[in-house]
C-alpha cells in the first residue's frame, strides 16, 4: 500500500468523524438554546450561584469576547468567561455550558489532580503546538531524520496533552450536574437537555484525541518505521 493510501487510513476517518461530532455539538446547543429555563436565570446567574455556593466568590464571570462556543475557564486569571449567548442567555444550553465552565474553576480549587498535570503541561504544550510542524517540514525537506524524530515528539506531548484533557472535561461536566442538580436549578425534563448538551461537547474532545492519536500513529509509521 502506498503512502497515499496510509494516510487515507490514518487521517481520512478521524477527519469525518470529527466533522460529524462536530455538527452534532452545533445542532444539540442551537436546540437546547431554545428551551427556556424554568427559573429564568441566565448563564452568568447560574454561574456566579455555583460559585458562590462553593466558596468562589472571588471568581468573576466574564463576557468572553469571542463568538458562540468561546466560553472558557482562564487558570492563570482565574475567571469564568461565558459566550454572549450563554452569559445572557437562559436557556438550557446556557445553563449547561456555563455550569460546565464553573466545574473548571471548582476542579481548580480542589486541585483536581488531571486538572493539575494539564495545567503545568500548558507552557511545554504550547511551545510543541508552534513549533512541530516547522521542525517536521525541515526534517523533510532538508532530508535530516533528527529533525522529523524531534518533531514527532514534540508532537506526542500536544497529543499527550489532549489526553490528559479528556478526564479534565468529563469530570467538569459531572460536576456541572450535580451543581445543577443539588441547587434546584434544573428540572426533569431541564435535566435531560443540560445532559445533551455536555456529552455532545465532551465528544468533541474524544473526536480531538483520536485524530491527534491516528495522526501521531501515521507520523511515526512513516518517519520512525523504517531507519534503514
Amino acid at each position: 500500500m502506498g503512502n497515499l493510501g496510509i494516510y487515507f487510513i490514518f487521517l481520512i476517518p478521524p477527519m469525518i468523524l470529527g466533522f460529524i461530532i462536530q455538527h452534532r455539538l452545533k445542532t444539540t446547543v442551537a436546540k437546547q438554546m431554545q428551551v427556556p429555563i424554568a427559573n429564568g436565570m441566565t448563564g452568568e446567574q447560574v454561574a456566579r450561584m455555583i460559585l458562590d455556593h462553593n466558596g468562589l466568590s472571588g471568581v468573576p464571570v466574564n463576557q468572553a469576547q469571542g463568538g458562540p462556543l468561546s466560553d472558557h475557564y482562564d487558570p492563570r486569571h482565574r475567571t469564568v468567561n461565558l459566550s454572549p449567548g450563554v452569559h445572557d442567555g437562559n436557556a438550557v444550553a446556557s445553563v449547561a455550558i456555563a455550569a460546565h465552565e464553573v466545574g473548571h474553576a471548582i476542579q481548580h480549587e480542589k486541585a483536581y489532580g488531571p486538572f493539575r498535570v494539564r495545567s503545568t503541561m500548558f507552557p511545554a504544550v504550547a511551545f510543541a503546538s508552534q513549533t512541530w510542524m516547522l521542525l517536521l517540514l525541515a526534517g523533510v525537506f532538508l532530508q535530516i531524520a533528527g529533525l522529523a524524530q524531534v518533531a514527532i515528539v514534540l508532537f506526542a506531548v500536544v497529543v499527550l496533552f489532549q489526553l490528559v484533557t479528556l478526564p479534565v472535561e468529563f469530570d467538569a461536566s459531572k460536576r456541572a450536574k450535580v451543581q445543577l442538580h443539588s441547587l434546584g436549578l434544573v428540572g426533569g425534563g431541564e435535566e435531560q437537555g443540560v445532559s445533551k448538551v455536555l456529552s455532545a461537547a465532551a465528544m468533541t474532545y474524544v473526536a480531538a484525541a483520536l485524530a491527534a492519536l491516528s495522526q501521531l500513529a501515521y507520523f511515526a509509521l512513516m518517519f520512525l518505521g523504517n531507519r534503514d
